[in-house]
């Protein structure tokens, strides 16, 4: 099949990776020069470009690709892009970012095949690491829990700082960690963080401050 990634951010690096390694061809749209230049170096298909315009998409190969998957952080840019993959036959994926409510979800998934809301549901791909438990088991503990996977942005205070060194709040748990455009592994207390290292992490939602404030650049 060729399919078409629009974002090649957390989840669509990982998307990319996925349908690579069972044989998929993959075609990526992102806006930013970078992570182009580094789909490329990674051994990509990849072009310049805002996925919601039809010109770029035709770019990618869209009158002839099977599926499009819009990753971005941009909802409209998302919806755009599924809505033109739509019109050439393709099955759609849309990603909705953190900012997600219930009737906001309805409302766009009447329209494309499939959504994915990664900040609360991609983590179960790290189930492997997550010590025996699975992702079902651990939404079940409380009502406000989640599993998230958090991304230490450039900038970042944690930076260069040990598993072992964070300030988290008593009841955050740290599951799984890998490097950029590593698979996320069972995380030792020595390991240095670094700029787009992930980490698994359960917590509720009064932690997501504290996070923040951590993994993101001041």
């Amino acid at each position: 099949m060729h399919i078409v990634i629009v974002g090649y951010g957390r989840v669509g690096r990982r998307t990319v990776r996925i349908l690579s390694t069972e044989g998929h061809r993959v075609t990526i749209v992102d806006s930013d020069p970078d992570r182009v230049d580094r789909a490329t170096n990674a051994g990509f298909d990849a072009i310049i470009g805002s996925g919601d315009e039809e010109r770029v998409l035709e770019e990618a190969g869209i009158e002839t690709a099977d599926a499009i998957g819009a990753f971005t952080p941009d909802l409209n840019v998302n919806f755009t892009a599924c809505m033109i993959g739509d019109q050439h036959g393709c099955r759609t994926v849309l990603r909705i970012d953190e900012d997600y409510r219930e009737e906001l979800y309805d409302r766009y998934a009447e329209n494309v095949d499939d959504v994915v809301y990664p900040e609360r549901l991609g983590a179960a791909g790290a189930k492997t690491a997550l010590l025996g438990g699975n992702f079902n088991v651990v939404t079940e503990l409380a009502t406000d829990l989640q599993l998230r996977v958090v991304e230490v942005e450039a900038g970042s205070p944690a930076i260069g700082r040990r598993l072992s060194e964070l300030d988290l709040p008593a009841d955050v748990r740290v599951y799984a960690h890998g490097g950029a455009d590593e698979s996320l592994t069972i995380p030792l207390p020595g390991i240095e963080l670094a700029s787009g290292d992930e980490l698994a992490i359960i917590m509720d939602d009064s932690a997501v401050e504290s996070l923040r404030t951590q993994f993101t650049a001041a």
